[in-house]
C-alpha cells in the first residue's frame, strides 16, 4: 500500500510505501511544542519506506539534538517528517498522510503528559527498552 502526503502549500510531496513500523502518541515537550499541540501523533518507518517525490529542494531540517532531525518546507513552514537516526526509522506525520488509517498502539513519554488521555492503550514512561529508554509503564 502507498499513500501521499504534502506540506501544508504542497509544494513538497512524499510517498511512504507498506505499513509503518508503528504507530502512537508521543507526549515529549519537544515534540508537543515542534507540532504546537498537547500531543504528537507519530508513524514510523523505515527509511527505505519514505520517499521524496516532488520539492526536495524546499526541504529544511531543524536538528535540536543528535536523536531528531526535524524537516520541514522551507515555503510554507509546513511539517513533513522527523528522521531518527539513533532508531533507524523515519517519522512521518500522521496529518501529513491523510490516507493513512492512524491506528496508535502506545503513548511514549507519557511521564511528560499535559493531556492525560483515557484510551486503554499502553502508557510508557519515555521509550521502550529496545529504544533506549526504561520501558517502564505507567497507569492511566
Amino acid at each position: 500500500m502507498k499513500h501521499t502526503g504534502n506540506c501544508f502549500c504542497g509544494a513538497v510531496e512524499l510517498q511512504v510505501t507498506g505499513n509503518p513500523e508503528a504507530m502512537g502518541y508521543c507526549h515529549c515537550r519537544s515534540c508537543r511544542s515542534w507540532s504546537g499541540g498537547p500531543v504528537n501523533a507519530f508513524s514510523l518507518w523505515k527509511p527505505a519506506a519514505v520517499e521524496v517525490t516532488k520539492g526536495g529542494e524546499h526541504i529544511a531540517t531543524f536538528e535540536k539534538t543528535p536523536m531528531s532531525q526535524r524537516k520541514y518546507c522551507s515555503k510554507c513552514g509546513g511539517h513533513l517528517m522527523t528522521n531518527h537516526p539513533t532508531l533507524g526509522l523515519v517519522d512521518v506525520f500522521t496529518a501529513t498522510i491523510p490516507t493513512l488509517t492512524f491506528a496508535p498502539a502506545v503513548h511514549v513519554n507519557y511521564a511528560e503528559a499535559v493531556l492525560p488521555i483515557r484510551d486503554g492503550l499502553p502508557k510508557l514512561k519515555d521509550f521502550p527498552a529496545e529504544f533506549g529508554g526504561s520501558g517502564e509503564m505507567m497507569a492511566e
